[in-house]
């Protein structure tokens, strides 16, 4: 018998809302997404806090539709902005490794003896004003919140392949209004942090250099191609369906500070996580900010001083950048419920509440 659930993924610029179904080549099927843009989160607070309700409703509506199923109740991903991650050398939920007696790092200590287990552990603690916000809109929407999953967690999980994981990896989601940047080893977060620049300030900085208005400020900013020096103009349509050329160099000089500025947090904010990166850890990009600009990864990759992948497609659908937020938290729900449903042995039980 399939497996239905329902999850919300609350972003910068949209909320989206899927439902899936186990079974398929993946390990669940999308089979209906409801996407509403709305205003999104600055400093941990809504930006338009009235209009957040009906942004929630449209998007499990639209779910709904598609999937042409009810949702009575959904799994919340809660955003980086709501979430602090804790790491310590204890014993608790999500284990970045094992060592017995100092011995090497390993995720299966099982059969190992020794008389000291020692871990390192990654403890990912959600805002309480998020917490109660939703589930007090979500009851009043009839709908019940089955759980509260983090968007960091199950994005990283999912979009960063578990050996390189065991090396230390690093994902970043340069998002609309934020960048995130979330380093995992094994599988734990083991850094976490929130910048508050995205693409949205792109689009900005070339209303205002530009001087036209944000619709086409997005046009020329999707259009525009790194690594082009001069070359061809840059095309935009504007308001009255005439199209208008802007000069390249032009564009580059407004539209390439912004982003210099995005590495130049990366770096840093990498430089003094305490997070040890050497040249076998690797480093993939997504998120609609940057990852969907031609040649923006490339760029990215020059200005970090290191590759920068792209991480492979994880859904037949919703397979844009734009999703992965989306796609790692109903991943990690259900994982969490196969954990639930399953019969395992000792150990698997074990790890099952530790990754829970």
């Amino acid at each position: 018998m399939k497996t239905m659930a329902a999850a919300i993924d609350f972003g910068t610029s949209k909320v989206v809302t899927l439902v899936a179904e186990s079974g398929g080549y993946h390990r669940c099927d999308i089979i209906g997404a409801g996407q509403v843009p709305y205003d999104g989160y600055t400093d941990g607070y809504w930006n338009t806090p009235e209009k957040v309700s009906e942004a929630i409703q449209a998007s499990i509506q639209e779910a709904e539709n598609q999937s042409h199923r009810r949702i009575t109740e959904i799994h919340v991903g809660v955003p980086g902005e709501f979430c602090r991650v804790y790491v310590i050398e204890s014993i608790h939920r999500s284990p970045a490794w094992f060592t017995v007696d100092d011995g090497k790092k390993t995720m299966e200590p099982v059969g190992m003896k020794g008389s000291t287990l020692k871990t390192l552990v990654s403890f990912v603690v959600a805002d309480e004003f998020f917490l109660n916000d939703i589930n007090r809109r979500m009851q009043a929407l009839g709908v019940e919140v089955a759980g509260f999953f983090s968007l960091p967690m199950g994005e990283s999980l999912l979009f960063l392949p578990p050996e390189d994981r065991d090396r230390t990896a690093v994902l970043l989601d340069v998002g609309y209004l934020n960048t995130e940047i979330m380093a995992v080893e094994g599988d734990a977060l083991v850094y976490h942090k929130v910048i508050p620049i995205g693409g949205a300030h792109i689009t900005v900085d070339l209303t205002y250099g530009l001087e036209v208005p944000m619709a086409v400020a997005e046009q020329i900013k999707r259009n525009y191609i790194f690594g082009m020096p001069g070359g061809d103009n840059i095309e935009a349509m504007l308001d009255n369906g005439r199209t208008e050329s802007f000069e390249r160099d032009a564009v580059a000089r407004v539209l390439e500070p912004r982003v210099d500025e995005i590495a130049d947090e990366i770096r840093k904010n990498l430089d003094e996580s305490g997070v040890r990166l050497g040249s076998w850890s690797n480093v993939y990009l997504t998120g609609g900010g940057l990852a969907l600009m031609r040649g923006g990864r490339e760029y990215l990759a020059s200005q970090l001083k290191r590759p920068v992948r792209a991480p492979s497609p994880k859904a037949a659908k919703l397979n844009s950048p734009i999703y992965s937020s989306s796609l790692g938290l109903m991943d990690l729900v259900f994982e969490t419920i196969e954990q639930q449903t399953e019969k395992s042995g000792l150990f698997d039980r074990v790890k099952g509440f530790f990754k829970k």
